[in-house]
C-alpha cells in the first residue's frame, strides 16, 4: 500500500508529553510539545456510544495515514494527535510497507 500524495490532505499535529517545572511551586507538571506538523489522510474508523457511570459519552476512532519520517518513526501510544479541534489518545501505530507510511489509529472522546 503506498502512501499517495494527493491523499494527504489533512494538517495534523503530532504531540509528545514533556515535563516542566511550575514557576511558583517548582514542582514537575505534564505538559504537551508538538512533536511534528504533518499532512495526512484521515477516516472514520467506528462511532460508539457508551453508558458508564450513569453519563452517555461517544468515543470516535479514527485512522490517520503519514509519509514515513526518521523524525516521528518512534510515534506511540504515549503520544497524542490533534485534528479538527479534538485531542485524540494513540492506541495503535503501524508502519506501511518498508518505511513508505505510517497509519495511526487513535481515539478521541466527545461529550456533547
Amino acid at each position: 500500500m503506498a502512501v499517495a500524495a494527493g491523499d494527504l490532505d489533512r494538517r495534523i499535529v503530532l504531540q509528545r508529553a514533556t515535563t516542566s517545572q511550575d514557576g511558583e511551586t517548582g514542582q514537575e507538571i505534564e505538559t504537551w510539545a508538538a512533536l511534528a506538523t504533518v499532512w495526512a489522510s484521515w477516516r472514520r474508523a467506528s462511532a460508539r456510544e457508551t453508558l458508564a457511570a450513569a453519563e452517555v459519552a461517544a468515543a470516535v476512532t479514527d485512522i490517520f495515514v503519514i509519509r514515513w519520517w526518521s523524525g516521528v518513526s518512534d510515534l506511540n501510544p504515549k503520544d497524542r494527535v490533534q485534528y479538527a479541534g479534538r485531542t485524540y489518545d494513540i492506541a495503535d501505530v503501524s508502519e506501511i510497507g518498508r518505511h513508505e507510511g505510517l497509519q495511526i489509529s487513535a481515539v478521541a472522546r466527545s461529550d456533547v
